[in-house]
């Protein structure tokens, strides 16, 4: 509960989009292309808007600038009266604005994050997106005893992108958890799904999901974890199945590309996961396959630890995890 006269948290029903800034255009948008994104509005060669094959309009905006920035995520939210909150009590907000130019329109409000600056932005009065229609598989599965498949019948597939359905979440490292943790606990509906403390039993790193009553969330949505200096530690979009996903690895693989991690399974959230760095050290990664959860879920707490962070797939590089 708000106290007496303080305003309700701002309520946000889903992350929509990130905004990227690169120095080389044509190399981002090659790789993005081969990441499975869809390209839905060109503003002009230097601010170009992709789609996944979802409802969401949009879900990365490439914007040509002198420094690779990470430009900040937008969460949806579920009134105007939630942006007018935001405009008058988030720190350096700005006033309510037009998204002019962008596919489905809408409005938006962004601030900066207390502790580290970074933009966080969020919309509100977007039109939906009709779905693509991208062939994508449903075929059952044989296990050794339960043969789903009919006989006579086959799997074959297409090498091809993984194409992204939508933005699934995004991550942070933070100078101060304590304070980034009051704060977005504070001021919307987040719910701490997971809470992962050091050993000396102090929070560290948080896996917020939306609390959205009864209806089903994503395990996370937003994560931070402390560690210095701030930077992105990345945005992650989720794709069809496992054989869509790893056709993906396969076809960045053959293109030349750096992965950063996986394939492998989480712990937390249960998604499989693929990072990869884009040419600008950006890390993206494809997930299928995670964890649905609703307000009755209690939050989980858990000590940190490589062997929290994957139940199989490949040793955690020396580099994913936050500088201490």
């Amino acid at each position: 509960m708000a106290a007496e006269g303080a305003p309700r948290k701002i309520q946000l029903v889903r992350i929509a989009h990130v905004y990227y800034k690169y120095t080389d255009m044509d190399k981002a948008i090659t790789f993005l292309n081969d990441f499975g994104f869809t390209e839905e509005k060109r503003v002009s060669d230097d601010k170009i808007y992709f789609r996944g094959y979802g409802t969401e309009p949009w879900v990365l905006c490439a914007i040509k600038a002198d420094k690779a920035e990470f430009g900040g995520a937008a969460f949806v939210v579920e009134s105007e009266e939630d942006l007018q909150i935001a405009a008058s009590v988030l720190p350096k907000a700005t006033k309510i604005y037009e998204l002019s130019d962008a596919p489905g329109g809408g409005k938006c409000v962004t601030f900066h994050d207390p502790v580290d600056g970074f933009p966080f932005h969020l919309v509100y009065g977007q039109e939906p997106a009709q779905m693509l229609d991208i062939p994508l598989p449903h075929e059952p599965v044989n296990y050794p005893t339960e043969k789903n498949r009919p006989v006579n019948k086959f799997q074959r597939f297409q090498k091809r992108p993984a194409p992204v359905h939508k933005l699934g979440h995004f991550g942070v490292r933070t100078t101060n958890f304590a304070k980034a943790y009051a704060f977005y606990s504070t001021h919307f509906n987040f719910i701490a799904s997971d809470l992962i403390h050091d050993a000396n039993k102090i929070d560290r790193t948080v896996f917020y999901r939306l609390d959205r009553g009864d209806q089903e969330v994503d395990h996370h949505v937003f994560f931070f974890a402390e560690g210095d200096p701030y930077r992105v530690h990345h945005s992650s979009f989720e794709t069809h199945d496992f054989d869509t996903q790893v056709l993906g690895h396969d076809w960045l693989r053959e293109r030349g590309y750096k992965n950063c991690w996986g394939v492998g399974r989480h712990v937390l959230g249960s998604q499989i996961f693929d990072y990869w760095y884009d040419p600008h050290g950006f890390i993206m990664e494809h997930y299928v396959d995670g964890d649905q959860v609703n307000a009755s879920e209690p939050t989980h707490h858990s000590q940190a630890g490589p062997g929290s962070l994957h139940v199989w797939g490949p040793a955690v590089p020396g580099d994913f995890l936050p500088a201490k």
